[in-house]
């Protein structure tokens, strides 16, 4: 089985131009509204900065996927001496990242999977929920090896197969055969495909559950966000106001008090040997 294929099958971007184009647009469209709905890539990303080893001073650092900068600027308190770049393939993001705070850091539009920087030019690596929209994580995790120095670290976070399960499953029940929700690989293939591209990395998992107001509340995140449906399959006209309240009324567990959703959480730790 060639775990390359098998996760470009099922990671929601394609990687010709044009999608890339319009997954920009699309994050990029929600700079502004980014940070006031990122509870889930906050709670990510905090986990990553603590884990970072506390032995380590880098002198260069890449926020792989830095959207509006909100950590790349922590990191810059974390490390106040590295030189410090956040790269992201949405200019808007990039645009909304040098207008927020103080000018701490290099700022690059760059895509992942062609990185515009020198081979072993990079001692921390720090790409929270980036990669999952890439259809080629396995060149992404490839650049990230060949940017960083040895004995540099690389921290990322994604999420796996089950994520927006209860979403997934309202929407099968009022409208069977249509996709609705962005697919992720799973555990077991994250594992094959990093013990090929990094080897001795490790994998931490974990399910991360956040309450909502209602299942349009979940919706309007995503929107803000710019995390929408991605798929190809997606419908190209709005979905109908009453399909959609009645994918509402089929949310699993929606109640007065609100609705729960699932997060399948993957945490990657890698530190990159001398001899690599």
């Amino acid at each position: 089985m060639n775990v390359f294929t098998d996760l470009s099958e099922i990671t929601p971007a394609d990687g010709d131009s044009g999608t890339k184009q319009s997954i920009a647009r699309g994050f990029g469209g929600a700079s502004r509204t980014y940070d006031s709905a990122s509870r889930l890539q906050k709670t990510m990303g905090d986990a990553m900065l603590v884990n970072i080893p506390g032995n380590l001073s880098p002198q260069a650092i890449l926020d792989l996927g830095c959207g509006t900068g909100w950590f790349t600027r922590k990191l810059a308190v974390t490390y106040p001496n590295a030189a410090i770049t956040g790269a992201d393939l949405a200019p808007g993001m990039i645009e909304q990242a040098r207008t927020t705070g103080p000018d701490i850091a290099a700022w690059l539009n760059a895509d992942a999977e062609q990185l515009p920087l020198a081979d072993q030019s990079v001692d921390l690596i720090f790409s929270n929920l980036m990669i999952q929209w890439s259809r080629r994580p396995d060149v992404v995790l490839a650049e990230c090896r060949r940017v960083l120095k040895p004995g540099g670290v690389l921290v990322v976070s994604t999420l796996l197969d089950g994520t927006l399960r209860e979403l997934k499953q309202a929407w099968a029940k009022v409208d069977p055969g249509q996709a609705h929700v962005n697919r992720f690989a799973s555990e077991e293939d994250w594992r094959a495909l990093t013990a090929d591209t990094l080897p001795d990395s490790e994998l931490e998992v974990n399910s991360i559950i956040l309450r909502y107001d209602s299942p349009m509340a979940l919706n309007r995140e995503l929107k803000d966000l710019g995390a929408g449906f991605k798929g190809e399959e997606r419908r190209r006209t709005a979905t109908a106001p009453g399909r959609f309240r009645a994918m509402c009324r089929a949310f699993p567990g929606s109640d007065d008090s609100g609705v729960l959703v699932t997060y399948e959480a993957g945490w990657l730790y890698w530190l990159k040997p001398y001899s690599a």
